[in-house]
């Protein structure tokens, strides 16, 4: 019996062929594919995300990183010539965690600096780690240490990044191990210099150091509860770390014998770059930039801003360009590129990633974490 028509199977005709059931099945299923192909592809039309383009805002805030994070080495290697070391880096943090903290009280009142007293305490921990340890130690290393040469060594973040990973228990990708390796033989090179003796070894130490100590602050700062609100978080960072420089050079006795008198006029020009321009401006640039540009783009500054110390360094306080530090550097660029490179692919395993909490995914810059990243690199 030929089977009664369906609005998509016209009645046989007279003089056709009857549908016998084999043929009915076939077509059915034929059209049953063409039906789930059709919606797949219309799917696939409506979820597909079109490209977003770049507008010129993104390419500003971008340059605006590149060149102000870039210029920090240069502007602290200025300050240091009459400023003590970890008072001037005290000076900068609190001054800069002030005027952060009453902008959000201005702007948002108390809420905006309203945190549990664990965040407050992860924030003090990170604070600590990165500006007392990483930037203090930076500071004190580059009153014998070229302003370029801190920069290539502190361009290895990223690898020791790496390395702490791995001792989280997330296993590196072959590509990354090349990477920290290539790097390590750039630090090696980099360090050339201090073993024969044309530059103090204690700086370029205290310089290896603070990049240790940096990676740990941004490692950690994955692992424990931090504010929501990435400018209230930066602005306790700041504070904390301000405060332990200050403790630091106290202890130093940096205080005994400071005239401000002798300080010179570029030095206090230096701390106000510092402070308006790498703590609050290039901060804002990078906090947005996280939020309006692809997280491979914005992770390049771990690689450019180098450069930019390199070039400032030998334009403006005529640093010399020396063989092992261009051919150090140039590794060190290699191996970070290489690490970058694989670390934001797609592809990745995201098991750290994972684990973190939805208010504090991805990361500064800073190649460790979107939230926290602003505040490592300011």
């Amino acid at each position: 019996m030929t089977p009664p028509a369906s609005p998509s199977q016209p009645a046989a005709t007279p003089g056709s062929a009857p549908d016998t059931p084999a043929t009915t099945k076939a077509g059915a299923e034929a059209k049953t594919e063409a039906k789930t192909e059709a919606r797949t592809e219309t799917g696939a039309k409506a979820g597909a995300s079109p490209v977003p383009r770049l507008g010129g805002a993104v390419w500003l805030a971008l340059l605006v990183v590149y060149i102000v994070w870039g210029s920090t080495y240069l502007a602290i290697r200025v300050a240091v010539e009459t400023m003590p070391s970890f008072l001037s880096a005290s000076a900068r943090f609190l001054t800069a965690g002030l005027l952060l903290a009453g902008y959000l009280l201005v702007r948002q009142g108390p809420a905006g600096l309203k945190v549990t007293r664990r965040q407050l305490a992860s924030s003090v921990l990170v604070g600590l780690l990165l500006l007392t340890g990483g930037n203090g130690l930076v500071v004190l290393g580059e009153t014998s240490v070229p302003s370029g040469l801190a920069a290539l060594l502190v361009a290895a973040v990223p690898l020791w990044m790496v390395v702490l990973t791995a001792f989280g228990g997330d296993r590196p990708k072959p590509a990354e191990l090349a990477g920290v390796l290539l790097g390590l033989v750039g630090l090696g090179v980099l360090s050339a210099p201090a073993i024969g003796g044309s530059i103090e070894p204690g700086g370029v130490i205290l310089i290896i150091g603070a990049t240790l100590l940096w990676a740990t602050g941004s490692f950690v700062s994955k692992k424990i509860p931090m504010p929501g609100n990435v400018l209230a978080a930066s602005a306790y960072q700041m504070l904390a770390g301000g405060l332990g420089d200050l403790l630091v050079g106290v202890g130093r006795g940096e205080q005994h014998g400071v005239d401000l008198g002798a300080v010179s006029g570029r030095s206090w020009l230096a701390l106000a770059y510092l402070v308006v321009f790498g703590s609050l401006l290039a901060f804002t640039a990078y906090a947005w930039l996280l939020r309006s540009a692809p997280l491979t783009l914005v992770a390049t500054y771990a690689y450019v801003n180098p450069v930019v110390a390199v070039l400032l360094g030998w334009l403006i306080l005529a640093e010399p360009l020396t063989g092992p530090t261009l051919a150090g550097g140039a590794i060190v660029v290699a191996g970070v590129c290489l690490v970058v490179s694989v670390s934001r692919r797609p592809g990745r395993s995201s098991s750290a990633g994972s684990r973190a909490r939805p208010a504090e995914t991805a990361d500064p810059v800073d190649p460790s974490r979107s939230v926290k990243g602003p505040s490592a690199r300011s």
